[in-house]
């Protein structure tokens, strides 16, 4: 390992695995209409251009994510400091295991992951929809 880092990311998914609740694709089906989830897509708007999303998610890149949730930020978005359980996807898995691990470090709770990701969520078979991004102007 290069000598510039000190903690790789596998040191760093072991972290966030043990700290963080995993939910299966599957068990992330049956939270789709619940009022009191929002399943959280953190993926890059080409990767759910590409791929589609579930409906009803809310977007919110991996980049952003700190400053969406903190109430004190600029950028923070109401629906962060909503009294709700927030589920965290990715493609795979991984990013979303750190962002949840980053969620509950910041205080939002309660917070999970989708263990698997989108690929897991196609293949137990959860909706997708076709998404396209906003034009601007």
């Amino acid at each position: 390992m290069p000598q510039n880092i000190h903690r790789g990311i596998k040191a760093m998914m072991d972290e966030a695995n043990a700290e963080i609740e995993t939910i299966s694709a599957a068990d992330s089906i049956k939270l789709l209409d619940d009022p009191n989830v929002v399943l959280v897509d953190i993926r890059d708007p080409r990767e759910i251009e590409r791929e589609g999303k579930i409906p009803g998610t809310f977007s919110c890149t991996r980049g952003m994510l700190e400053f969406w949730i903190d109430p004190q930020s600029p950028y923070a978005k109401a629906i962060f400091q909503e009294d709700k359980k927030f589920v965290f996807h990715c493609a795979g898995g991984l990013r979303s295991a750190l962002a949840a691990k980053t969620a509950k470090d910041m205080g939002l709770k309660p917070v999970a992951h989708m263990g698997g990701g989108f690929a897991a969520w196609r293949e137990a078979g959860g909706p997708i929809e076709k998404w396209e991004p906003k034009k601007k102007g």
